[in-house]
């Protein structure tokens, strides 16, 4: 009996693709055998972990939007409108923030400080350094320190979290953020250690600094300026007038240049610790803002307008803050201890701001000189 044969299967072909240099598909093409790709120049040889999570997550029609902004608002274009700022620029993406600050670096550094503190206060409680408080310095705390509490939440909760959503950078807009969180953070560290020391049976009243905020004359200055300041429209105007003259002539003058100088003499270690991280937290707030504002200053094509405007701005804005940090000037004298005068604290401000302008290439404003 014959068996059928097996049928042989048929070897078919297939086309090989060609690929040429004009194909998405080439072979060869500039950075083929690269590993690493990006839509933007990095500021160095190679891009930095924070350029690569933040440069370009936000779109911008200038860049990669090829039919314009995917949302829009009632009143106005699409995603973030260039004119919330007087202030123009060739690119707003040249920005890069030198404190590389991303959502990594935004916890770790944070938790690092609150840990900081937390440490500190409860070596404190366990040492009973609240006792050697002198009464006058606990008089000055209960008053000052709870009330420039109340400064640092306001100009974090209205000033940086508002201005952080009008900047039309992803990079600004983490910059502005990071600030605000540094100022609602200290605000906390604050209210914290006011009730510690509410606790701590040293006749410390823990309310008392709701009414200095409100009624008392020596900081009605301070917070007419802080009021003032949260009311600003423009985003870029915000940023300059806070961080550029209020912190250098209010903020550093009572925080740097009075509570970290004295609190020692007091026999107060602790303090100092607390807003000493503030301190910092401003030192790195205003490395971004110089960064920012040079950027503008020496914009090839906006540059001198620029600067015209941000001169404007010092001419409003430097007054306002030197008559507040002037109505602080009762507050020198609380303390029994003091080591320092109110004029003295004041030039050092005011040399910290001729520091700054300096860097922007600004004129100092002639109040300074006064």
């Amino acid at each position: 009996m014959n068996m059928a044969q097996p049928t042989a299967t048929p070897v078919r072909s297939f086309p090989k693709p060609e690929f040429t240099d004009a194909e998405a598909g080439a072979l060869d093409f500039p950075s083929s055998k690269s590993r690493t790709y990006n839509y933007f120049k990095p500021t160095k040889l190679r891009a930095t972990t924070y350029e690569d999570v933040t440069v370009d997550v936000q779109p911008d029609p200038d860049r990669h939007l090829s039919q314009g902004w995917l949302y829009g608002f009632a009143d106005s274009p699409g995603g973030y409108p260039k004119d919330w700022t007087t202030l123009q620029s060739s690119d707003w993406h040249l920005f890069r923030d030198p404190n590389e600050e991303w959502e990594q670096t935004i916890f770790r550094n944070n938790a690092n400080i609150v840990r900081q503190v937390q440490q500190n206060l409860a070596n404190a409680r366990g040492a009973n350094a609240f006792e050697g408080f002198s009464p006058t310095w606990v008089k000055f705390l209960e008053r000052n320190i709870g009330a420039w509490m109340h400064a640092e939440h306001g100009l974090g909760m209205h000033v940086f979290v508002a201005a952080q959503r009008s900047a039309p950078t992803n990079m600004l807009n983490n910059a502005v953020c990071v600030n605000s969180i540094h100022k609602l953070r200290f605000a906390q560290d604050l209210a914290l250690y006011n009730l510690d020391l509410s606790e701590a049976g040293i006749g410390f009243d823990g309310e008392v600094h709701r009414d200095v905020w409100q009624n008392d004359p020596s900081w009605q200055g301070v917070r007419e300026n802080v009021e003032r300041l949260t009311a600003i429209g423009d985003w870029a105007e915000a940023v300059f007038a806070t961080n550029v003259v209020y912190e250098s002539l209010v903020g550093v003058l009572f925080r740097s240049h009075l509570v970290m100088q004295i609190a020692a003499r007091n026999g107060d270690y602790v303090t100092p610790t607390i807003v000493g991280a503030g301190e910092n937290d401003y030192s790195r707030d205003l490395s971004y803002t110089r960064t920012l504002f040079s950027m503008l200053a020496k914009d090839e094509v906006h540059g001198e307008a620029n600067k015209a405007v941000m001169q404007g701005w010092l001419d409003k804005w430097v007054p306002q803050s030197l008559s507040a940090a002037r109505t602080l000037q009762p507050v020198w004298s609380q303390p029994l201890e003091k080591i320092i005068t109110f004029q003295s604290s004041l030039d050092s401000s005011k040399d910290g701001l001729r520091a700054t302008l300096k860097d922007l290439g600004l004129t100092e404003p002639k109040e300074l000189s006064a």
